[in-house]
């Protein structure tokens, strides 16, 4: 079995429909005996540039090891599946296993915003533990 990176852009309106689409593809891959190592979905996104007038798309990476026919079962799926705006398959030389850098920027993020909520927190608890303090004496 080969490995590939697979990534996929869904039509905006159709972003409810992602979940399932997921679901049913990597569905495919396990039940033809493929591995799934990274699977990344990365939400909507502003586009490079407009494609059928849109600017924004609904983006998702995978990472598998699957055989050729799995491959060609999931190109043709996302051919005439109309809420696959764009799509592109490519063989890796290895299975792909840590974070992109989509979402290693994404959990940086998360952990800057996370502890400067707990930075503007702390301040407001030390007041609140002074006046306890001082209705003590």
């Amino acid at each position: 079995m080969r490995h590939y990176e697979i990534v996929f852009m869904v039509h905006p309106d159709q972003s409810e429909q992602v979940a399932g689409m997921i679901e049913r593809y990597t569905g495919s891959i396990k039940d033809a005996g493929g591995e799934i190592h990274r699977l990344e979905d990365w939400g909507r996104r502003q586009m490079a540039y407009p494609i059928n007038k849109l600017h924004k798309a609904h983006y998702v990476l995978m990472n598998v090891e699957a055989e050729q026919s799995v491959i060609d079962e999931l190109e043709s799926s996302f051919r005439f599946n109309d809420a696959v705006i764009r799509n592109m398959i490519m063989r890796a030389k290895n299975a792909v296993t840590e974070p992109s850098p989509m979402m290693k920027a994404k959990e940086e993020r998360t952990e800057r915003f996370s502890k400067r909520d707990e930075r503007s927190e702390a301040p407001a608890e030390a007041p609140a533990k002074a006046e306890g303090e001082a209705e003590a004496e």
